[in-house]
């Protein structure tokens, strides 16, 4: 019973964040906000909702590593996963930016939230902030630096016309599927750990991840499949960003999210370390710039050989 709980929870997650985004877009257009800002600011946080939803719902209900682990293996999946997946049907060419900025700042982000968990066993309001504002600053220079940019894939023309009450019914359907689908996600993750005799740190950092990563991986392997080549891997790897500064930020902000589980500090985040770290030498070794299919293979490889781990001990 718990399966099916994740599973329809899984499901609301994707409609509701669905909803969510086409709201915000249509909404920001009414608002005169540009393309640009839209595709990289409304879109990223509107995605992120089912994180920040599930960690929230989470911390607030006594289960803090799910909070945590929900967000370390979203970032893992998203690199081994789906950047890997990816990669193997088809070669993805690297903008220069990934490398001078977007990587940098996930290195950054990620490094920070090791030491804020590492140095005290917890995430408080004040470090909360202080993740939130360094994500607001990262936004401000990604912006700045894509003004020269004239289209923004992400944004959809065709929202700029949607009436008032078609928004706010889409307004109403994403707030109550991610309600109900975090709720019904966390309650049942609760329910396999107890059943499966594992913790809840090992099926946030694999089930719950690779779940809200679903949206992330369909959407990167229909644009693979139609060989569109301007797969953006600096959009990927900022809704890793977006994870450690929104979804962690928001949440510590309104409830202290302390370490319960040792292997979130011993061993998980150091595989979320290690993924980041690894993109560099493979984007620029030996065919630069390029991820290949071999590239895809290893990240793909590396991946199951996390999960195994995560079982096994």
């Amino acid at each position: 019973m718990s399966l099916f709980w994740i599973i329809l929870g899984l499901i609301l997650l994707v409609v509701g964040g669905e909803f969510l985004v086409r709201a915000s877009v249509a909404l920001s257009f009414k608002f005169s906000i540009s393309k640009l800002v839209i595709g990289m600011t409304v879109v990223s946080f509107a995605t992120s909702a089912p994180e920040l939803l599930v960690s929230l719902n989470a911390a607030l209900s006594g289960s803090p590593a799910i909070a945590i682990n929900n967000v370390v293996g979203s970032n893992i999946a998203n690199i081994g996963l789906v950047l890997g997946i990816t990669a193997l049907i088809g070669s993805i060419a690297v903008d220069k930016s990934f490398y001078k900025l977007t990587w940098p700042s996930m290195m950054v982000f990620s490094l920070l939230m090791y030491y804020f968990l590492y140095n005290d066993d917890q995430l408080t309001s004040i470090e909360g902030v202080v993740l939130l504002v360094a994500l607001i600053i990262f936004l401000i220079v990604l912006i700045k630096s894509s003004k020269k940019e004239e289209e923004i894939e992400d944004v959809d023309d065709a929202l700029a016309n949607v009436r008032n009450y078609k928004i706010f019914v889409w307004l109403l359907i994403g707030a109550v599927a991610l309600y109900f689908g975090s709720e019904w996600l966390v309650d049942g993750a609760k329910e396999m750990a107890v059943a499966l005799g594992v913790s809840e740190a090992v099926i946030s950092v694999t089930m719950i991840a690779i779940g809200t990563s679903v949206p992330e991986l369909a959407a990167s392997v229909i644009a693979a499949v139609k060989q569109e080549r301007a797969i953006s891997l600096g959009n990927l790897i900022g809704s890793n960003i977006f994870n450690i500064g929104s979804v962690l930020g928001i949440t510590s902000i309104i409830k202290t999210i302390p370490v319960t589980e040792p292997q979130i500090l011993t061993r998980d985040i150091f595989w979320m370390l290690a993924f980041a770290a690894v993109l560099i030498p493979l984007i620029l070794l030996p065919k630069q710039l390029q991820i290949s299919r071999y590239k895809g293979l290893v990240l793909v490889a590396g991946y199951v050989c996390f999960i195994y781990l995560v079982f096994k001990g």
